[in-house]
């Protein structure tokens, strides 16, 4: 399924950890790889002299030089780019060129000026690419050449969204030998509305978690005819968090000890709105496990 995986990088210490699942994951789908760094346009303005315009390249060389030293501690091959402009342009348009089928980016990087981002490229680009993301949080920085994936979490909301994850968790599910645990979580408080919950009938909630399972039941379904030795776990979990379907999703991703959340880009919910503060969005900034956000239905 990943036959070309497109590692962006910054120089970062999480784009570096980002880099290392990317080419690890490379090596394991025997995928190739490439890794590119962008020379932001905004910082090549404020350049006033060809000596610091020529620095600035110098420092994407030496990314990307520091980024091919790490391939060969893997054993996985790589090639570089070094490209300019618009950071989430440049890697989406080279993503569509190159005909990448999963870019790897850190949760934050910096900027071409050292400025600290908090997901705004990565934001930008899931907002923007029809390529499937890996989005890597500097908390899932351990492992070398290797990383445990044996469970992974599929969140589903019976969306047609929802179910665009389910190939992509299958195929990450085979290659590591996992278990794919299905959950649809219940937010009490959207349900209710903030002011109501607590008045909610339990023969209302009851009907929604009915839903749920009819959810889940689903994904069961499609991983039986496209993954059938693939083990599945299923839960419907309930939470009135006011922090809703993100914090049920994290608790559970903890309790489990999950290694890795698969999921749309977008849900039921949210089908009109954009990335930024969907539950996906949430539960990127928020969860310590490395999240593979899959693009909107077409």
């Amino acid at each position: 399924m990943y036959d070309h995986v497109l590692i962006p990088v910054d120089g970062s210490d999480e784009a570096t950890a980002a880099a290392r699942r990317g080419l690890a994951l490379a090596k394991d789908f025997d995928a190739t790889a490439e890794a590119v760094h962008v020379v932001e346009q905004r910082a090549r303005r404020l350049t006033q002299t060809d000596r610091e315009s020529r620095r600035l390249r110098e420092r994407g060389e030496s990314v990307l030089t520091d980024i091919e030293s790490l391939a060969a501690d893997i054993g996985q091959p790589v090639t570089t780019e070094l490209l300019n402009g618009k950071p989430s342009v440049q890697i989406d348009e080279h993503a569509r060129e190159t005909d990448a089928a999963l870019i790897v980016l850190g949760r934050q990087g910096m900027t071409g000026l050292g400025k600290r981002l908090l997901g705004g490229v990565t934001e930008q680009v899931l907002h923007r690419t029809a390529v499937p993301v890996l989005v890597v949080s500097d908390a899932a920085q351990t492992g070398i050449n290797g990383f445990d994936y044996s469970r992974i979490l599929l969140p589903t909301d019976g969306s047609a969204n929802a179910e665009t994850a389910i190939r992509h968790g299958a195929a990450v599910a085979d290659r590591y030998d996992a278990t794919i645990h299905a959950l649809n979580v219940v937010d009490i408080q959207a349900a209710g509305g903030a002011f109501n919950a607590g008045g909610l009938n339990e023969t209302f909630i009851e009907r929604l978690e009915e839903d749920g399972r009819d959810a889940v039941d689903s994904v069961v379904d499609d991983l039986e005819e496209t993954a059938p030795d693939v083990a599945v776990e299923t839960a419907v979990e309930r939470t009135d968090s006011f922090d809703g379907v993100p914090a049920g999703l994290r608790e559970y991703a903890s309790d489990r000890d999950i290694d890795l959340v698969v999921m749309g880009s977008h849900g039921r919910s949210n089908l009109k709105r954009q990335l930024l503060g969907s539950v996906t969005s949430q539960l990127i900034r928020t969860v310590s496990v490395p999240v593979l956000v899959t693009p909107r239905a077409a």
